[in-house]
């Protein structure tokens, strides 16, 4: 009654509210988050029984193979067209597991645990941290139902780019430790995973030289690379993977100058086919110009990154482009703060 007299809240009009008391607005968006978390979790909570059947072991290539091809599409189309399509796989994936027995059922589990990750790191390029935390955990159990160590390491990198886009820099060395301290018995590939992101975490922490120790360490193992695990490849399919780790980590540092370096380096290397992570690392460039004080520079790389977030929807491409933003204060009344601002509403309209 109040609200409707006034058009303000009791509480904005001095009066004290009942216990347990939530605007009606705010309730109303938590009912959307909570659908939106159980739509993103359904695929991995399907309640048994399910009918028994018989699962070949042709079925664990088909969808290794279809992995790859994932992942391909990924690189291309950004996260929302392909949740859906990973989620399902997984599904239907999870249900083949529960009739599979001995080598097909682990075969089902290795695999499995590598279309939970994609499904967290799709979930996490899309913004939604909450769902990429929860396939995380997926993916980390059922690494260790498949008993495969390498898996198991894997896994826990992937829980550290969680913490890593929370910003918690001690929580991602805990991890990416825990990942080292078994280092003997990994395959290369895990063991430059597991390194390179404890470099984001000591960049988090600001620690250079820990940083340029271990992207240095890594780099000596890349040649030693030889496995045919179908995840966990971006180090043999990215170029440049590791100098984009450590240009990465010294924009976080703040060392505007020498990360745009590396960035002009990168980028000279990017194929075409790998139009989102182009425009991630432009927005990171874009970042790095304006640290080092060249804000025309700024600008300039930033428009070719909008171009591509808007067409990809990547929300770290987006949350890239805010930090821009927020380095390019200092400039914001001048005409190329007015430029920039231009630009990113094509971003923002989107969001």
């Amino acid at each position: 009654m109040l609200h409707d007299v006034f058009g303000r809240w009791p509480e904005d009009l001095g009066f004290t509210t009942p216990d347990g008391w939530i605007r009606p607005e705010r309730r109303l968006k938590d009912d959307v988050n909570r659908r939106r978390f159980v739509s993103a979790t359904a695929a991995a909570l399907v309640a048994g029984p399910t009918v028994p059947q018989h699962v070949d072991s042709a079925l664990v290539d088909y969808f290794q193979q279809q992995l790859e091809g994932h992942y391909r599409a990924d690189m291309y189309l950004g996260p929302h067209d392909l949740i859906g399509t990973v989620s399902a796989q997984y599904q239907l994936i999870d249900k083949l597991i529960r009739s599979a027995k001995g080598d097909v059922r682990r075969g089902l589990l290795r695999v499995g645990a590598a279309y939970a990750a994609l499904v967290g790191w799709l979930y996490q390029d899309a913004g939604d941290l909450g769902a990429a935390a929860f396939w995380r955990g997926v993916t980390q159990e059922i690494a260790v139902r498949s008993r495969d160590p390498h898996l198991i390491g894997y896994s826990l990198v992937n829980q550290a780019q969680v913490r890593t886009d929370l910003g918690d820099g001690y929580g991602v060395i805990d991890l990416c430790e825990a990942v080292l301290d078994g280092s003997d018995v990994l395959f290369p590939k895990v063991r430059i995973m597991a390194m390179q992101q404890q470099a984001h975490g000591a960049s988090l922490t600001g620690d250079r030289t820990a940083v340029d120790r271990l992207i240095d360490t890594a780099s000596g193992l890349l040649s030693r690379v030889d496995d045919d695990l179908p995840w966990g490849n971006a180090c043999r399919r990215t170029p440049g993977y590791l100098e984009v780790q450590r240009a990465t980590c010294y924009g976080r540092l703040g060392l505007g100058r020498e990360a745009g370096s590396l960035w002009t380096q990168v980028l000279d290397g990017v194929p075409v086919t790998a139009r989102r992570d182009r425009g991630v690392y432009l927005a990171r460039h874009a970042t790095a110009a304006a640290a080092a004080r060249e804000p025309d520079h700024a600008v300039e790389i930033a428009r070719e990154a909008v171009e591509i977030a808007v067409e990809t929807r990547s929300a770290r491409m987006s949350r890239e482009l805010a930090t821009l933003e927020r380095v390019m204060r200092p400039w914001h009344d001048a005409p190329v703060g007015r430029d920039l601002a231009e630009i990113l509403a094509a971003v923002n309209e989107g969001s």
